[in-house]
């Protein structure tokens, strides 16, 4: 709701500014191309993550998701120590890492979502529920599929060109991320 507010301030501020300058016109125009732009970016974007949905989709039905999920188990089992025994949200813990690790966002957010039911316990924000949030906030990735699609719909040679530093920024943010959700999980047990 709070974006909805911020988005109609917005607007509402540049036409009062256009009228202001007697330069509606190039606000509206502005307005026009900038709807084209995100239609033409939505389309770009659409494909790429048609593509690495289908890309999860075979690594699903062709096994590779169960043994990504073996070998996941015991870090996910470290991170979500409370959890360890939830099949259900091992299952769905590990299918959102792995959509996290291709950069899909967009797929990995309902299965944290699926996660989350798992693990839920009432109306308590559990230790390993904050952890997943930290995650998904911090999303570790090896393969930055929407930010290629990005670039690769804004122009860019070599759309996968920013590897080194996706994956030294995905580290250092996940680290941290873990390191602090971990010392106020022991903060809050003392």
């Amino acid at each position: 709701m709070a974006m909805a507010w911020i988005w109609t301030g917005m607007v509402a501020l540049s036409l009062l500014f256009g009228l202001v300058n007697g330069s509606i016109s190039q606000v509206a125009n502005a307005a026009m191309e900038g709807a084209g732009a995100a239609v033409t970016l939505c389309l770009a974007l659409a494909g790429v993550i048609c593509l690495w949905s289908g890309v999860m989709e075979v690594i699903r039905r062709g096994g590779l998701a169960a043994g990504l999920a073996r070998l996941l188990r015991p870090i996910l089992i470290w991170l979500f120590p409370e959890n360890r025994d939830n099949q259900e949200a091992m299952e769905a813990l590990s299918a959102n890492v792995s959509a996290n690790l291709l950069g899909l966002g967009n797929a990995a957010t309902p299965l944290g979502i699926r996660a989350a039911a798992a693990m839920k316990r009432g109306q308590i924000a559990t230790n390993d529920l904050c952890m997943l949030v930290v995650l998904n906030t911090a999303s570790i990735q090896l393969i930055p599929a929407t930010v290629a699609g990005v670039r690769a719909s804004a122009g860019a040679v070599s759309p996968f060109d920013v590897l080194p530093a996706v994956w030294i920024t995905s580290i250092c943010s996940v680290a941290a991320g873990i390191g602090v959700a971990r010392l106020l999980a022991r903060r809050e047990s003392a």
